[in-house]
């Protein structure tokens, strides 16, 4: 037995302190430039990011209200964090490959033998003799050694998976909080645009009352009053479109929440201001922006699973080498069944090697190398898609901020236009045309002016989602509360 243990003790020490066949994973290097290139001209500064909730710089209780409800009952977010779980089983499955396994069995059988087998045929032998009971207990155990690092490939690549998985889930949270931002500042935006509608709506049925009394009292040509009903009836024919856009939002809003497309109307009936822009946006540098980016990290560890998995086809270019054993009683009577005489066992090792395959397993090698540089791409592929979105968001923003000061501008215009052309036309200096015109182009401005306002918020949003922050605060509820194997 001390042989039996020493060299147990040999082969231990070769499965832990082995190497493992296949390349070691070593983390991309990614040069990240030193400033963003484009100027931060819209109230950005390249102070460090905040991982506090982006959302509450807007100041509205209502979207701070949709977002934590989203939080707890999205279904892409439960599917997201079910993937998890099941990632983590899964590691829990390759792990377990590690460790020795044993199964227990109990049984009993009545049996009887050939009397015309060799050992038996030439004597004459009772027939009683051939029948007999068979009381069997014990367990069997086998460990497969690790010798060349297979397992702990397939265990590196698994581990590798969760975390990819996690940040999957990390990644579905924070396009979750910017879908649930955008669908808002959209359905605000579109109660707005209602509101300035019907306020010109009001405006222009004035002019058709006074148009159609100056035409019955001879002061105005029936070409006044049917102009002017033109301009209601083209007005009038905005409405059901921005209901329509403003239903949709608050559905889609519904929806984000795990309900049904309907059960926020009642909720968001009420007309309320697009949320605005805080003065500073810190965007942080490009260099903090691949350790923020959800999708950059689950890239980087889908990469590691897919160098890892070269090992593991690799590992069966070699022999495999495992411990047996059986233990148990094993008796002809019930009452001698456990006693010393009935024991038996046995324990030994093997070796498989499977020395012909017509090129198969050097084939899976070249299939998980491929992969490995399809990953590879992948990686590099995201990290710059990532650098381009938050360049793209800096210069929408900062532009749509110019935009919408030209369009305020053009408001206060239009608005001294109308007063001008109005009076005029009272007085008899221009013709009715003029009016018209006035009330049509501060009616786009204005119409284009509320647009603006909520593009420079949704804008924002894009750029807060760009760069990948927003959920770290989350983290910490219970209903994201999942554990995450690190490496």
């Amino acid at each position: 037995m001390k042989l039996n243990r020493s060299w147990l003790i040999v082969l231990l020490a070769v499965v832990v302190g082995g190497c493992a066949v296949g390349p070691n994973y070593r983390q991309p290097a990614v040069s990240a430039p030193k400033q963003w290139s484009e100027p931060l001209s819209g109230g950005e500064t390249n102070t460090s990011a905040s991982s506090a909730a982006w959302w509450e710089s807007f100041h509205d209780a209502e979207l701070d209200s949709l977002i934590n409800r989203a939080v707890n009952s999205n279904l892409d977010l439960q599917i997201a964090q079910a993937r998890v779980r099941g990632a983590r089983a899964q590691y829990g499955i390759v792990a377990a490959d590690l460790l020795p396994s044993a199964d227990a069995s109990s049984s009993y059988q009545r049996q009887q033998q050939s009397k015309h087998q060799p050992l038996f045929g030439a004597f004459s032998i009772p027939s009683g003799a051939f029948q007999n009971n068979v009381y069997q207990a014990g367990f069997d155990a086998a460990w497969e050694l690790d010798v060349f690092g297979g397992t702990r490939r397939a265990t590196e690549a698994a581990r590798a998976e969760v975390a990819a998985a996690e940040f999957d889930r990390r990644d579905t949270l924070v396009t979750l909080l910017g879908e649930i931002a955008r669908n808002y500042v959209e359905a605000r935006g579109y109660q707005r645009r209602l509101t300035i509608v019907r306020e010109n709506i009001a405006a222009q049925e004035q002019d058709v009352a006074i148009t159609q009394d100056r035409f019955t009292n001879g002061l105005a040509s029936n070409l006044d009053v049917q102009q002017a009903t033109t301009l209601l009836a083209t007005t009038r024919a905005d409405i059901p479109t921005l209901e329509s856009s403003l239903q949709a939002s608050i559905r889609r809003l519904g929806v984000l929440l795990g309900q049904p497309p309907g059960a926020l109307t009642i909720e968001l009936s009420t007309a309320e201001p697009i949320p605005t822009a805080p003065p500073d946006v810190p965007v942080g540098l490009p260099s903090e922006l691949l350790l923020r980016r959800p999708d950059v990290r689950k890239a980087e560890r889908q990469l590691a699973a897919a160098n890892a998995e070269i090992g593991v086809a690799t590992a069966d270019l070699f022999p495999k080498f495992s411990l047996t054993g059986a233990a148990g009683f094993q008796s002809v009577s019930a009452s001698d069944w456990f006693s010393a005489g009935s024991k038996f066992w046995s324990i030994g090792p093997t070796v498989q090697w499977n020395i012909f395959d017509a090129g198969r397993i050097r084939a899976n090698i070249r299939v998980k190398n491929a992969r490995q540089e399809q990953a590879l791409a992948a990686y590099e592929q995201t990290v710059l898609m990532a650098f381009e979105e938050v360049e793209n968001g800096l210069t929408t923003y900062a532009n749509e901020q110019i935009r919408r000061r030209s369009l305020e501008e053009a408001v206060k215009s239009s608005q001294e236009s109308l007063l001008l052309a109005n009076k005029l036309y009272a007085n008899g200096l221009a013709n009715f045309i003029n009016v018209l015109d006035s009330e049509r182009s501060l009616y786009q401005a204005q119409d284009q002016l509320v647009q603006s306002e909520r593009a420079v918020s949704t804008n924002l949003i894009a750029l807060y989602k760009s760069l990948g922050g927003g959920w770290e605060n989350l983290e910490k509820r219970p209903s994201l509360a999942i554990g995450q194997i690190t490496n």
